[in-house]
């Protein structure tokens, strides 16, 4: 295409003229192929480039003409002047070069080490006594701070599959302590933007019918496109019927509803109808991107415009609604829990005394984490699917014996569409992440791939992230704000030397709620990637499980006993788990089934104890 005058003679210049960016659409698209367009000749900093130019790749993000990629408001970076800066700067950076990011405008390039970061990033960082929404538009009025979600800032994000497995894990698991299984049983929540629409899919691959609404016919439509969601109407009673009946014949379905989550709770509340597993995934995190019940998506644009605060008012309003009727229906009978949008925290703060009496999704993959296992994810960033299916077969032969990551990568293969750089995302814990790095990085040596493959994960794992109303919440130890561990997870990954390395504000919950980090690691097939990546691979899942064994966690402190995770004072830990197990039951912050799960744990781990490791500080 045609380079306006304005880039010529820029290094992005070779991009426009291919196409993959057009300045006057403001289109981006995926950077395929084996040729290099960065100046160094460098995967590294190739790769930081292509997984920019996948998160907002029209396949990919959510409003990409605006820079977002999801999660209401997540840029990948803070302008498009920053944009095409950052590009710039990626293009012409060399080697030993590290370029310092800060809330998606760069700053600063340092001459450090090839084995250093190539980029390092903030977002949306502020001092905690100053740390909410409205200290935070007005510094993004002023052009100082911008929000990057989790994964849309760090270059992270691989579409709607990103969330899929964490959503495919966590109402699984709620309909496995409940029912057995999630065949034959309904499933209603409302959300279907770019992390929501997961929940549809997931639902049908667990054999269940999923009905889910949204007053947004775009993202509706962009679910159906997408293969996530297998039909929609605009009629609510229609769309009960077709569930129920979808659930009566045992047909796995999803059925999308043009409609207000309240609306359509109040519906089936009328009706006497109770799902087996009731959830939520709008974007209550931020009060100004959920749409108030009996506005229009186009009305709630205009007066988000012309009265904000009165927006956010009804919006919270809505809120409290929204969970008044989750109450209800969780009191008829529903297996209920709020999937960590802050939903809770909106409706309590707006009045609703009683709203945390929904748990929280941590509740059913609290003991995931607990071992360190966490959504781990990777792209081909020549764009070839078959590197993708490659994969998935050595993850099947690797881990044999896992069922559970066995079933997901069948499931995955057959109704998983790629968007953008083709990807796949699959729960590998503490020495499997490793061990799969070192397997991929000899096949991208011996050429077995297409080329390099980028490693990265969400932000939501074991120990990469401090939040109160999601992640952490209901600690044994009741640790769930301390902060500490997000940073030394940074701290460690940079140290190591990731491809970059990238912390953040606010992410899935709202600005004050939550602090995070998150990598990106391009295994290239060279020595030092490789060396690099086992480590990263070791130390970043084995944050988690050290945060899991410090707060008291039984089922942590075995999986650091036998795989050598080094704890010095992890027989002080043992007898704080027995102390932390009792007082978190009298205290509120474990449920019976937590409680009992972890004394189970701890009972097997006095067992074994024997034949662990003794403690390293002896």
């Amino acid at each position: 295409m045609s380079v306006p005058s304005k880039y010529r003679g820029q290094p992005i210049e070779e991009l426009i003229s291919e196409g993959l960016y057009d300045p006057e659409t403001r289109t981006v698209h995926a950077i395929t192929g084996p040729e290099l367009h960065v100046r160094s000749r460098d995967w590294q900093i190739e790769g930081i480039l292509r997984m920019l130019f996948h998160v907002l790749d029209p396949m990919v993000a959510k409003d990409p003409k605006n820079l977002i990629v999801y999660g209401g408001t997540g840029k990948a970076a803070r302008s498009w002047d920053d944009f095409e800066a950052i590009v710039n700067t990626l293009l012409t950076m060399e080697s030993d070069d590290t370029l310092a990011v800060q809330s998606g405008q760069p700053v600063a390039v340092f001459k450090t080490d090839a084995r250093a970061p190539r980029v390092v990033m903030s977002n949306a960082m502020l001092v905690p006594k100053w740390a909410d929404w409205s200290y935070f538009r007005e510094l993004e009025a002023k052009g100082l701070i911008s929000f990057h979600q989790m994964t849309a800032g760090c270059w992270a994000y691989i579409g709607t599959q990103g969330v899929l497995q964490g959503t495919y894990e966590t109402i699984g698991a709620a309909a496995e302590r409940f029912y057995g299984t999630m065949e034959g049983r309904l499933y209603v929540s409302a959300g279907l933007g770019n992390m929501g629409g997961a929940q549809p899919l997931a639902v049908k691959m667990l054999g269940g019918v999923a009905l889910i609404a949204d007053v947004d016919r775009r993202m509706i439509e962009r679910m159906i496109k997408t293969g996530y969601l297998d039909t929609w109407t605009d009629d609510i009673d229609k769309a009960i019927d077709m569930a129920l009946e979808a659930k009566r014949s045992g047909t796995p379905t999803s059925i999308g509803i043009l409609a207000n989550a309240v609306d359509l709770l109040e519906r089936l509340i009328k009706e006497n109808v109770v799902p087996d597993v009731l959830s939520d995934q709008t974007p209550a995190h931020d009060p100004l991107s959920y749409v108030p019940q009996g506005l229009s998506v186009e009305e709630a644009e205009g007066l988000r415009a012309q009265d904000p605060q009165k927006y956010m008012d009804l919006a919270r309003q809505t809120m409290k609604r929204h969970v008044q009727l989750m109450l209800e229906l969780q009191a008829r009978g529903a297996v209920t829990f709020e999937y960590g949008n802050n939903l809770r925290k909106q409706a309590y703060d707006a009045g609703l005394t009683e709203a945390f009496k929904i748990p929280g999704q941590m509740e059913f993959m609290r003991p995931l984490f607990e071992e360190g296992r966490g959504p781990f994810r990777w792209t081909s960033l020549t764009g070839d699917p078959n590197d993708i299916y490659k994969l998935d077969d050595v993850l099947l032969e690797l881990f044999s014996r896992n069922q559970r990551l066995a079933r997901w990568i069948k499931a995955a293969h057959r109704y998983v569409k790629f968007q953008g750089l083709p990807a796949r995302v699959v729960y590998l814990g503490y020495g499997e992440r490793a061990l799969f790095g070192k397997v991929v990085s000899q096949m991208v040596r011996r050429g077995d791939l297409s080329g390099p493959i980028w490693f990265g994960r969400d932000h939501l794992d074991a120990g990469s992230v401090a939040s109160p109303f999601r992640e952490t919440e209901g600690m044994l130890d009741g640790s769930d704000a301390v902060g500490d561990w997000p940073v030394l997870n940074y701290a460690l990954n940079t140290a190591v030397g990731a491809t970059w390395t990238c912390f953040h504000h606010g992410g899935g919950v709202g600005i004050g709620y939550a602090i995070h980090a998150g990598f990106g690691m391009v295994v290239d097939g060279t020595e030092l990637a490789e060396q690099k990546a086992i480590r990263l691979f070791t130390v970043d899942p084995g944050m988690g499980v050290v945060r899991h064994a410090h707060a008291g966690y039984p089922r942590s402190l075995a999986v650091a006993r036998e795989k050598g995770v080094r704890i010095p004072i992890i027989d002080r830990l043992e007898q704080k788990s027995e102390q932390v197990i009792e007082e978190a039951k009298k205290e509120g912050r474990a449920s019976d089934y937590t409680y009992q799960r972890v004394k189970g744990d701890l009972e097997d781990y006095k067992a074994k104890k024997g034949n662990y490791r003794p403690p390293f500080n002896t």
